[in-house]
């Protein structure tokens, strides 16, 4: 039950900072303190739901997933859309591109780790989540850097396109 509570404390903490001084409370509005409380139960609500279950209906997930969940949006994704909006850059100001839809296949059993991967290839720079295969999960992603032999929809390897994000997914929702 750590987890949740966390994610929503931290949920509360961020709202309160992106809106502060809009209020006469000490620097926020009564309106603005109760929304950030709402908020941030439904976030807490949320990260409880999308975490995978035992059979007697309790996360099983230790401390470690949910640590490795809180640290993802800061650390391997921020740093790879950093990466991506240089390579995008260079490939934009140099003409070397070679745009593509390659298919990557992650091997996630569950829904939720196929769309996390799907929205973390779609925010980052040079790609984008086209389809998912239903029966197999895996994703058809446009790349605007396609390797030397990966074109024409073969398995390429998810380094390539995602970097440590497959990983990182497959550890916290599978």
């Amino acid at each position: 039950m750590l987890g949740p509570i966390a994610a929503s404390i931290i949920a509360l903490v961020t709202y309160l900072t992106l809106t502060a001084g809009s209020g006469k409370v000490i620097v926020w509005s009564p309106v603005e303190m109760a929304v950030g409380v709402v908020l941030s139960a439904l976030t807490g609500y949320v990260y409880l739901r999308s975490m995978p279950m035992s059979e007697d209906r309790k996360p099983s997930a230790g401390a470690g997933r949910y640590f490795r969940a809180l640290i993802y949006p800061i650390y391997p994704f921020f740093f790879a859309m950093m990466k991506a909006n240089l390579d995008v850059a260079y490939r934009v100001i140099t003409m070397n591109i070679r745009p593509g839809i390659v298919r990557i296949s992650p091997g996630y059993k569950r829904d939720a780790s196929v769309t996390a991967l799907a929205n973390s290839i779609t925010l980052t720079p040079g790609t984008l989540s086209v389809d998912v295969d239903d029966e197999t999960n895996d994703l058809f992603v446009h790349w605007i850097n396609v390797k030397e032999g990966d074109e024409k929809y073969p398995v390429c390897k998810s380094e390539h396109v995602c970097g440590s994000f497959a990983e990182w997914i497959r550890r916290i929702f599978e």
